[in-house]
């Protein structure tokens, strides 16, 4: 899940604890739920400790904002077809189980000496060996990894049959995240990183469809789901993202603060933020929460499970949706399941009630008496988006900053990733403290601070009214 960890950074060294010492320190019961108040802070500063982004530029220039519009565009040759530009490569593609918990036991018992119930995981540095060879603002790309879904929202003819198509889509979005049994951990996004890519919807080849000019991934068709995101701050981390499909007339957007705590023998990370499905022609707009997600049997092979009561609701039509993602039980019970409930304007009784596995299967019963599969997430087949090559990326793009990383865990030369994630953070470090000692406050690339949102510079929605105009 792209939650899990995404607050958790690399690892110092010192005394190596042996797995006894560490059960004796381990006598209280790992807390299953925890909560946090609080909600996006406002107008944020990166400190001297944030990190900052790598520009083209080694001169002061790269203290500012680059025209991240223009030299993104300019990337995009004219003239060249879809494969030429873009490929569906993932980094994860050949990853093996490699590096396991087990080989790698008194690293993470160093690791957990270092901590205690109820700690701010933020700055707790985690070992290089668990990464997942990919930015968790590439993992947010997952909640589209059906697209075909998220677009058929707006062909629903009525308000009802639009937000149970919502919560079809939503609840579709949180298996595609996992590879693999073993959990592992994104890439923590640097400051000002973006991520693009976009989807070929099935049944749509590309040729010969008229061409997007703006929004996230200019130059593709008008009938793709395009999708761009970056992380707007770093302490605390908050990542932006947004996906449009131009000629279904719908667009995403949304914004995730992550906090991380110790909770004993799992890591939980709260999710603070909340997205906006939005189809214009009917100017409805859906407002939706996200769950937790907690790191499972962090000694042995750890495994991802998400809790916590998320809710959709559409303010113009009236329709909401209760989602409930369950944690397993200590003793007994199933992973992975989750309940919802889908309500009529002023009802409370639901006409449609959901349950099974987000990440299997999951049957709805309507009041009608109809009993149907809601999802089957093992038979829905996952498209793989498509992302412009390494060689055509910008420096700040994040397969390109973080290649070297991604490269030496690839040939599995660990220590030489944990080198290049080192050189990385910190030439971080320095753009920060000289940003710092010049007064220059940090400004994000394509989005803006909107009260407690993070919203995209130019929706589909803005677009569309201007060229009204």
């Amino acid at each position: 899940m792209a939650f899990l960890l995404a607050s958790c950074g690399g690892l110092d060294s010192g005394f190596v604890p042996s797995v006894q010492d560490f059960d004796k320190k381990l006598t209280e019961a790992d807390a299953d739920e925890f909560h946090q108040g609080g909600s996006s802070p406002k107008r944020l500063i990166d400190s001297s400790g944030s990190a900052s982004v790598l520009t083209h530029s080694s001169s002061g220039n790269s203290l500012k904002r680059p025209d991240t519009t223009e030299s993104l565009n300019s990337s995009m040759s004219n003239g060249t077809s879809d494969a030429d530009l873009f490929d569906s490569y993932d980094d994860r593609d050949d990853e093996g189980e490699a590096g396991s918990v087990e080989e790698h036991k008194s690293v993470i018992m160093h690791l957990l000496s270092q901590v205690r119930l109820g700690m701010d995981l933020t700055k707790v540095v985690l070992p290089t060996f668990i990464l997942e060879r990919r930015s968790l603002l590439e993992m947010y790309a997952d909640f589209f990894a059906h697209p075909d879904l998220f677009v058929s929202i707006s062909d629903q003819k009525d308000a009802r049959d639009r937000m149970v198509q919502v919560v079809k889509w939503y609840l579709s979005a949180f298996h595609a995240g996992r590879r693999g049994s073993v959990a592992k951990k994104p890439y923590n996004p640097i400051l000002g990183e973006i991520f693009q890519c976009h989807w070929t919807l099935p049944n749509d080849t590309e040729d010969n469809t008229e061409l997007v000019s703006e929004g996230p991934v200019p130059g593709v068709s008008k009938n793709s789901v395009t999708f761009v995101a970056e992380q707007v701050s770093h302490h605390p981390p908050i990542s932006a993202f947004y996906a449009e499909c131009f000629n279904k007339k719908i667009q995403f957007n949304a914004h995730i603060w992550t906090k991380s705590k110790f909770l004993g023998m799992s890591i939980g990370v709260h999710n603070i933020g909340q997205g906006c499905v939005s189809c214009l022609d009917h100017d409805e707009h859906y407002i939706l929460t996200f769950p937790n997600g907690y790191g499972r049997s962090i000694l042995t092979v750890p495994w991802v499970e998400l809790g916590g009561e998320c809710n959709i609701n559409c303010s113009k039509t009236g329709y909401s949706a209760n989602i409930v993602f369950h944690t397993k039980p200590f003793y007994g019970g199933k992973k992975h399941r989750i309940t919802a409930e889908i309500f009529s304007p002023n009802d409370k009784k639901s006409f449609c009630s959901i349950e099974g596995e987000w990440n299997g299967v999951m049957y709805a019963k309507y009041a009608t008496g109809e009993n149907a599969v809601f999802i089957d997430t093992k038979k829905l087949p996952i498209i793989k988006k498509k992302v412009r090559k390494l060689e055509d990326q910008n420096e700040y793009e994040s397969r390109c900053l973080w290649k070297d990383v991604t490269f030496n865990l690839k040939i599995r030369d660990i220590d030489a990733a944990t080198e290049a994630k080192h050189r990385l953070e910190e030439r971080q470090r320095a753009e920060a403290r000289e940003r710092k000692e010049k007064e220059i406050q940090w400004e994000t690339r394509l989005f803006h601070e909107d009260g407690e949102c993070w919203v995209y510079d130019e929706p589909l929605l803005k677009r569309l009214g201007a060229a009204k105009h």
